[in-house]
């Protein structure tokens, strides 16, 4: 499995059994929805681009951090922070594998200001009688793959995500409930911190 892919994904399987939303969200919704997002926690279902599937539990602090711990066999860890995301396979002493953030349709919802209205950013905003979903990407660097997110309403939810990558990959991320609020440490997210940790 391509590495980088299966650390994208992080943020969408749950059976949608919220009821029927009454109409389209509007993309000024859904940005105030994710701008509220200060911190959030959930336990997360993957399919991965090569069809296997993996769970773990996420943890958001935003802007611009977040936290994917998978469960076993996995055992991965993979840390958006400082701008940067790093992937740590429990398999290798040699160090994360890191990526530019800004470089990963990750970085649109982890953005400090999410705006869905900014031109060429969503590419598609669809509603099929249940879930929203809007398709955004980088209008500057559409290149960097895409980010297609779902909603539920009556509340608003962010239900699953599928990042589509630079190479073409497409991972699907389906959130369990969303625990949102609560204070997170700093060094939950820290890339530094955890690469100390694993040198004892």
């Amino acid at each position: 499995m391509n590495r980088r892919t299966f650390a994208l994904a992080p943020l969408a399987l749950l059976a949608l059994s919220a009821p029927a939303m009454a109409e389209k969200l509007s993309l000024n919704t859904l940005s105030s929805y994710l701008n509220s997002l200060t911190t959030a926690q959930a336990e997360f279902t993957q399919i991965n681009a090569d069809g296997t599937i993996s769970t773990g539990n996420i943890y958001i602090k935003r802007p611009l951090r977040a936290r994917f711990e998978y469960n076993p066999p996995e055992n991965t860890l993979v840390l958006a922070a400082t701008g940067q995301l790093a992937i740590f396979d429990s398999k290798s002493n040699t160090g994360p594998e890191q990526y530019p953030l800004a470089r990963t349709p990750l970085n649109l919802i982890l953005a400090q200001n999410v705006d869905l209205g900014r031109a060429g950013m969503v590419v598609g905003h669809d509603y099929d009688g249940t879930a929203t979903t809007v398709t955004a990407q980088d209008p500057e660097h559409p290149e960097y793959g895409n980010i297609q997110l779902m909603f539920t309403s009556n509340p608003t939810e962010l239900r699953q995500w599928i990042i589509t990558d630079d190479t073409g990959q497409q991972t699907t991320t389906v959130l369990g409930e969303l625990k949102k609020g609560g204070q997170m440490s700093d060094r939950l997210f820290s890339i530094v911190q955890e690469v100390d940790k694993r040198k004892r």
